[in-house]
Formats: structure tokens, C-alpha cells, sequence
């Protein structure tokens, strides 16, 4: 696995939930759940895949990455600190009154920040937008684009599918966190999307289907999806929402609930056991 190893890997996906739950409970508000069931999908993109540098953020050669569902803000927040993108001290501040990092993404105000999301359904337009741009200025870097499967029950999202295999967009990567839960349920229960691969393989995608919390089958979708020529490639990543807690996991009410003081603790004694237990074996 390129020059890091998957228990490597793990110990940033550990620490990245650790952020997560610290800027929530800082916050006394915000989007755990979502969060944490992206924490190894970033933890990979941002410390093996993409090519981006935090001395240099704005690299006009660097590889994008839009979190279409800009609600889950803590983990990009939590995987730009831990590249070194800004202080991890930013993540006690987030969502307060003047601080840096806000409660949906800002490209104008956070380094490492490729797009202003949080309106469903827009990201992956715009991710679709500069993959056509490195095509028509001769640019080899490579766009990512994660949505919610709640999201995806938004038409702008297949229109943007559409384009994009209309295109060719060969350098984007749509990668959808089917964890199951959105704000008000199950997504069956609200408006369902299902199935999901098979509606981006219609709209001209190469589809995959994986473990969203299993580095190696992420690692083999990524470079299937760099071996993918002439379509767009969608990523449907089956996850756990609030993986890594407990008490969060698959609990549709921490999708938008900050943890509070006893909660807290709780998480990070859970997280911090986990921790340890993963330096150990590296």
C-alpha cells in the first residue's frame, strides 16, 4: 500500500474520529455521524492518493477533493489538520464566532479547501466542472468528490453523472458514503435511492462497490478507477454512520447532535483505547 502501511493508515482514521468527536463537542453542534463513517475513505485520499501539498495549497497542479455533503465539515476539517494543512488547535474553535472553520466547508477561508459546500447535490457539479477544466487546459490532476447516499436523492446529482460520462471525465472520482442514514431515517424510509450502483452504471459510470471501512478494497477501487478510461468512475462505499463509537453507530440521531460532557468522555475513552491498542501492533 504505497509507502504506508494499512495499520498506519488506521491510526490516522482513529485519530481523524478523535477530531471529529473533540470539534463537535467544542462546538455543542454539528454532523458526527456522516463524519465518522468517512473518517478511512480521507484518512486514504489525503495521506496516498491525492497529490496535494499544505505548503502549497493552491497548486494549480493538485489534485481536488469536494465533500458534496458539506455537513460532514469535521472530518475535512480533522484530515486537513492532521496533513498539517492548519492547526489542529482550529478544530476546538470550529463552528464558534469568528473562527476559522465554519459549519459547512469555505474555499475562501480554510487552507486545503477546494470548494464552498453544504447545499445537497451541488459538490459534485462543481468537482464534475474542474475535471472538465483538466481536460481543456491539458492538466493530469484528478478531482474526488464524496456525497451521502440521502444526497443523492437530489436530480442534480444524476444530471452531473450524465455530464460527466457525456464528457469522458476519466479524472473524476464520485464516491457515495451508503451508509444508510440520513437526517429523518433510513434513505428507504425518506426517498429511496436504491440501487445505487446500478443507476451510476446507467448514467454511463464504471461502478464499484466496496467496504468504505477497508483500506486494501479502497485502494483496488481507486487505482481501478485510474486504469478506467473515457467514464467517470462512482465509488459505492457500504459504511457504518458513527463508525468508531459505540453508541453512535447506525443510530440515525447522531446525524446532526454534538456528543455532550458525559458522551464525550465516553467516545474518547473508546477512541483512546482503540489507539493504543493500534500503536501497539505497528
Amino acid at each position: 500500500m504505497n509507502a504506508m502501511t494499512k495499520k498506519q493508515l488506521s491510526i490516522i482514521a482513529t485519530k481523524l474520529r478523535m477530531l471529529i468527536v473533540e470539534g463537535t463537542h467544542a462546538a455543542k453542534c454539528g454532523h458526527p455521524g456522516g463524519s465518522l463513517s468517512s473518517a478511512d475513505l480521507l484518512a486514504y485520499l489525503y495521506n496516498v492518493e491525492m497529490n496535494v501539498d499544505p505548503a502549497n495549497p493552491r497548486d494549480p497542479n493538485r489534485d481536488r477533493f469536494v465533500l458534496s455533503k458539506g455537513h460532514a465539515a469535521p472530518v475535512l476539517y480533522a484530515a486537513l489538520a492532521e496533513k498539517g494543512f492548519f492547526p489542529k488547535e482550529e478544530i476546538w474553535h470550529l463552528r464558534h464566532l469568528g473562527a476559522m472553520l465554519q459549519g459547512h466547508p469555505d474555499m475562501n477561508g480554510v487552507p486545503g479547501v477546494d470548494m464552498s459546500t453544504g447545499s445537497l447535490g451541488q459538490g459534485v457539479s462543481a468537482a464534475a466542472g474542474m475535471a472538465l477544466a483538466a481536460k481543456m487546459t491539458g492538466k493530469d490532476y484528478r478531482v474526488y468528490a464524496l456525497l451521502g447516499d440521502g444526497e443523492i436523492e437530489e436530480g442534480q446529482v444524476w444530471e452531473a453523472a450524465m455530464f460527466a460520462a457525456a464528457k469522458k471525465l476519466d479524472n473524476l472520482v464520485i464516491v457515495v458514503d451508503n451508509n444508510n442514514l440520513q437526517i429523518d431515517g433510513t434513505i428507504e424510509e425518506v426517498n429511496s435511492p436504491y440501487p445505487i450502483p446500478e443507476k451510476f452504471a446507467a448514467f454511463g459510470c464504471n461502478t464499484i462497490v466496496i467496504d468504505g471501512h477497508d483500506f486494501d478494497q479502497i485502494e483496488a477501487a481507486l487505482n481501478n478507477a485510474k486504469e478506467t478510461k473515457g467514464k467517470p468512475t462512482a465509488i459505492v462505499m457500504t459504511t457504518t454512520k458513527g463508525k468508531g463509537v459505540s453508541f453512535m453507530e447506525n443510530a440515525v440521531g447522531w446525524h446532526g447532535v454534538a456528543p455532550n460532557d458525559e458522551q464525550y468522555e465516553v467516545a474518547m475513552a473508546e477512541l483512546n483505547a482503540l489507539l493504543a491498542e493500534q500503536q501497539k501492533e505497528v
